[in-house]
């Protein structure tokens, strides 16, 4: 007699796989020092884009002849008890007679520029040669790396100082200079992913189905290697932002008149006592700036490193 004749069978329920990107957005959410992060990019973000109509002067213009106005005036705010005959001037006024709280705004564009710009270049470079050679292994993966190997033996900055006083003072120069000494950076991130991912079975099965090697390369093993490459660029972007300040600092980078954080800072580096506020303002926004993005990429890294969310 067949007892289990008629029973249907009971099917389990199939698992849902949650989407590693969305896991790593709820983790994201929910990291303190990361939100401060995404707030404070957001703001220097937005004030970048509405400069214009934040900035009360064009950070070029020369106040002499236009106000009555004293040469390194300490800042003027009327609600904090500043005569209201007199000019008010947020962040007071620079040596040359110009608006300090609309250069510092306008510098937010100046910054955002080369923070993306510079990390764009050595993020695309470093991309290409670190893939290609944990891809390709043999000798192309040891001539890349060596160079870049000898590259690495260089100090950072004084390399960066080196390939600007070839090229020229200049912020194209000195952007350009510290994307070169940040490829390295990025192509052994990208290489160390590659080495990992070429691995997989799905790689395998690319292979055995006849995919040309460099579609693979791109098609298949980078947007698996990604993560970590994302966690880089964002810390690289505030490490961007600071050196070419630096080299704007020395006389490398920007060039006045240009609102520049780190130029204003070496234009003004001898008041530090006499006019502090001169100082102090353009330290604080690439303080701040940098805190940011690295808030930021410390939060992204936590999210994204499955290890960092157990």
């Amino acid at each position: 007699m067949e007892i289990s004749a008629g029973i249907a069978p009971i099917e389990l329920p199939a698992r849902k796989t949650e989407n590693p990107w969305r896991r790593a957005l709820r983790s994201f959410v929910h990291q303190r020092s990361a939100i401060m992060g995404m707030i404070i990019i957001g703001i220097l973000v937005l004030t970048a884009v509405f400069a214009p109509l934040i900035a009360p002067y064009d950070p070029e213009q020369v106040l002499i002849g236009v106000e009555d106005v004293r040469k390194r005036e300490a800042p003027c705010i009327h609600l904090l008890g500043c005569p209201t005959e007199q000019s008010q001037h947020l962040m007071g006024v620079d040596g040359n007679f110009r608006d300090q709280f609309s250069r510092i705004i306008f510098g937010a564009r100046v910054s955002i520029y080369v923070g993306f710009v510079t990390v764009g270049i050595s993020l695309f470079f470093g991309v290409v040669l670190g893939a290609v050679a944990g891809y390709a292994g043999g000798w192309i993966e040891d001539v890349i790396m060596r160079i870049l190997d000898v590259q690495l033996a260089f100090p950072f900055l004084l390399l960066a100082i080196a390939i600007v006083s070839v090229l020229g003072s200049g912020l194209i120069n000195a952007m350009l200079g510290i994307a070169i000494v940040s490829i390295p950076a990025y192509a052994r991130v990208i290489r160390a992913s590659v080495l990992s991912a070429k691995e997989e079975e799905y790689v395998t099965a690319a292979r055995t189905l006849g995919i040309a090697p460099i579609w693979i390369l791109f098609s298949h093993i980078l947007p698996n290697a990604i993560s970590p490459l994302i966690v880089q660029a964002t810390l690289g972007i505030g490490t961007a932002i600071l050196d070419v300040a630096a080299l704007s600092f020395l006389g490398l980078g920007a060039q006045p008149p240009i609102p520049e954080w780190g130029s204003m800072l070496s234009a003004e580096r001898n008041q530090v006592f006499t006019a502090p506020h001169l100082v102090f303002f353009p330290g604080l926004a690439i303080m701040l700036t940098v805190l940011g993005f690295n808030l930021l990429g410390d939060g992204l890294r936590d999210a994204l490193d499955p290890r960092l969310r157990q």
